[in-house]
């Protein structure tokens, strides 16, 4: 994307071109200069290792030669359990261009996750590590869908399965391949829902979906790429948010990136990891940047120079927005989308600046509009949910083994035209502005008034003892329901009754007096899924059980 002076003439000038054939893992590898660094891996010894585009596309063609070897046909799924790595890059590449389906699945995952996601898409191959290898033996069921295993870093037995040695197994193999001449719409990614409401489900994903999500990366990026630019991540790439917010488009581009070594979130680490690396733009969410906001002056320690950052998942809040800006030099751009519809709403810093509030406008390439239940466009300021034109590049094709569901993610209009329902509730201004509110079963609704918890936990972040929140709706017989905040303290405060009350009466006073948390209970953790987000399903769980 070339920049723009204004968002108006970003958004005008944005012209979609998805050629016919186009096949995913040729564009982020044969496309790019071979002998440019690709990944930056950094060593426990301090130093680090270098992959070429050249090298990814070797390693690649070989892993593509032995999976079709092996007996896998276009379409068959391939399960990589890995965490950030180069092989976890290598597999992808390797199975869009051989014409299989990846399925990205996060080491997080326990057992009876795994074996959902495994079982319900059939996969044929899992591609993983040890620490991989020692969830799947605890699965109980036989999964005989899975031909076998292939593991970076040993060679055993996995339950009934077999282990292969990736490199082993890739060293018998040539390092040339004639890609899978694919179709845009032919299908190549299969990721399933975080789960924050029911049971997972899996979101498949054609080819043409890497050029759908490049205009949300190049402008919510501050115009992608510039000279200069190196890409990091420390979000799992078994989310979409890091898998095609950050690490495939980079590639896309030719940007080099650095892999995020393995291990706890450590903010300490991470300025220094953005300092010895170069890191000029990175995709951090909310909650990690809600740790690094807790070192004190960090750019006093560490001469990091970054020049965009992106961050969603989560609402940010003006206090954090703030806080970048003063500590680590730059605007965090918001930006929104979900597995189904990826990166089509943002902030762009250098053109545009959001009311108090606002996640941004539409991504130029996007059409968004707040529909009601029954597809009827709403007006400026009416509450409703967030809605995505069909048809989009960035769409999904529909979800695995579930036609109802898939059914019953669109909507239609007055005019015949179909809607992608996001499930998320939101108001737009006049100007697009759009100001999320919440999930439709997070939304609280109080004496009349409906609260988005979002909002609430902004505020509550704002105030000085507190490090993270989290705000349900319970149930009360007077209201229907009542605000209740669970609050993790920044060190040094302790929980008391009198800090309870100046929290609740802090919020009152910047919000207003039917939002302010009239329960509070102070925690040490908060349940979280995989990719970063509160489930507040299970803190209303907790609360029926207390």
């Amino acid at each position: 994307m070339k920049k723009a002076s204004s968002y108006s003439l970003a958004r005008s000038e944005w012209q979609w071109n998805v050629p016919k054939k186009f096949n995913m893992g040729v564009s982020i590898c044969d496309n790019q200069d071979q002998n440019s660094t690709a990944l930056i891996v950094p060593q426990e010894n301090g130093r680090q290792v270098e992959y070429t585009f050249g090298e990814l596309k070797k390693q690649s063609n070989r892993l593509a030669n032995l999976l079709l070897a092996a007996g896998l046909s276009r379409g068959d799924r391939v399960a990589i359990l890995l965490p950030q790595a180069p092989e976890t890059l290598i597999a992808h590449i390797a199975s869009y261009r051989a014409g299989l389906i990846a399925m990205p699945l996060a080491l997080l995952f326990g057992p009876d996750a795994l074996e959902h996601r495994l079982s319900d898409s059939g996969a044929s191959v899992v591609i993983t590590n040890q620490t991989g290898c020692n969830k799947l033996s605890e699965i109980q069921n036989p999964l005989p869908e899975i031909k076998f295993i292939l593991s970076i870093d040993s060679q055993s037995k996995c339950g009934n399965h077999d282990v292969l040695d990736l490199y082993t197994e890739m060293g018998r193999a040539k390092d040339s391949f004639t890609p899978i001449v694919t179709e845009n719409s032919d299908p190549a990614l299969l990721i399933y829902t975080s789960g924050t409401t029911g049971n997972p489900k899996g979101a498949l994903l054609p080819h043409r979906t890497m050029i759908g999500h490049m205009p949300g990366f190049d402008f919510i990026l501050e115009f992608m790429p510039q000279p200069g630019d190196v890409m990091w991540t420390p979000a799992d790439w078994a989310w979409i948010g890091a898998l095609m917010d950050s690490a495939m488009p980079a590639l896309y581009h030719g940007i080099p990136q650095v892999v995020n070594p393995p291990g706890r979130f450590d903010p300490e680490e991470t300025y220094h990891l953005m300092d010895r690396y170069g890191v000029r733009n990175a995709f951090i969410p909310p909650s990690a940047l809600k740790v690094m906001r807790q070192i004190h002056e960090p750019r006093k320690r560490w001469n990091y120079n970054l020049r965009s950052i992106f961050s969603g998942g989560e609402a940010l809040g003006t206090s954090l927005i703030d806080w970048g800006r003063e500590q680590l030099g730059v605007t965090i751009n918001e930006g929104y989308g979900q597995t189904e519809c990826n990166m089509i709403v943002g902030c762009c810093a250098p053109i545009m600046t959001p009311p108090n509030g606002s996640m941004g406008r539409a991504v130029p390439g996007h059409t968004i509009g707040i529909l009601d239940e029954t597809g009827n466009l709403l007006s400026s300021g009416e509450l409703g949910t967030i809605c995505v034109k069909s048809p989009d590049p960035v769409m999904f094709l529909k979800y695995w083994n579930n036609r109802e569901a898939t059914k019953e993610k669109f909507l239609s209009d007055p005019n015949g035209d179909f809607w992608l329902d996001t499930g998320d509730k939101a108001t737009m201004d006049d100007e697009g502005w759009i100001y999320f509110v919440g999930r439709a079963d997070d939304v609280i609704n109080s004496a009349g008034y409906r609260i988005g918890p979002a909002e609430v936990e902004n505020s509550l972040l704002s105030h000085p003892a507190i490090a993270m929140s989290a705000v349900i709706g319970v149930p009360d017989e007077a209201r229907g329901e009542l605000v209740k905040a669970f609050i993790i303290l920044k060190e040094n405060n302790k929980p008391s009754d009198e800090l309870a009350l100046e929290i609740q009466n802090y919020v009152k006073s910047r919000l207003a007096a039917h939002e302010y948390p009239r329960s509070i209970e102070f925690v040490n953790e908060l349940p979280m899924t995989t990719t970063g987000k509160i489930q507040r399903r299970l803190l209303r769980k907790r609360h029926i059980v207390s």
